[in-house]
């Protein structure tokens, strides 16, 4: 699939088939992770691939309304390992850095997902602490973003989105 069809094709979805995502597709989403730009080329981010059902159970028992997690075939959780950015970066590595590295990883993975034909949504509507307990994730790394895949089983239209005139300012 064409880069710019990936960015006009790709949605949120909540809803996924009942079918795993083949390991050479994982491992390919995982690949686009990973050629992800970062800071200082750095890579301060972590990646969690969580597909036995108890993890999943545990995880979607902490989202509430997101009851979906639990019948998702994968999940990906990008963590900020910050101790890897502040070393060249100081406090702006910490605080900000390692959490776009990570942030931009899975960009990358959402987009190559859409490419390979599968869904995904980009979920941080969660408590870190608690994700981090509930599946025995390392302290020193801070989940920041949760992204489900799956073959989608609904199809979502394209919403509203804000101008480029709206967006978009020439600075003089």
């Amino acid at each position: 699939m064409d880069f710019f069809e990936v960015i006009r094709t790709r949605r949120s979805i909540r809803r996924f088939e009942d079918q795993p995502v083949e390991e050479e597709k994982l491992t390919a989403i995982l690949e686009a992770a990973n050629a992800a730009p970062s800071a200082g080329n750095l890579q301060a981010y972590e990646i969690y691939v969580i597909r036995s059902q108890s993890a999943l159970a545990r995880l979607a028992s902490l989202l509430g309304n997101m009851e979906f997690f639990a019948e998702v075939p994968a999940v990906l959780i990008f963590c900020a390992n910050p101790e890897r950015s502040v070393i060249q970066y100081s406090n702006r590595g910490r605080t900000l850095y390692a959490v776009q590295d990570a942030t931009i990883a899975c960009t990358h993975a959402m987009l190559a997902a859409t490419a390979l034909g599968l869904a995904s949504v980009w979920v941080g509507a969660f408590q870190e602490k608690a994700v981090s307990e509930a599946l025995a994730l390392p302290a020193a790394h801070r989940p920041v973003a949760l992204l489900p895949i799956g073959y989608p089983a609904e199809t979502v239209e394209p919403r509203a989105r804000r101008t480029l005139k709206d967006i978009v300012h020439l600075v003089k």
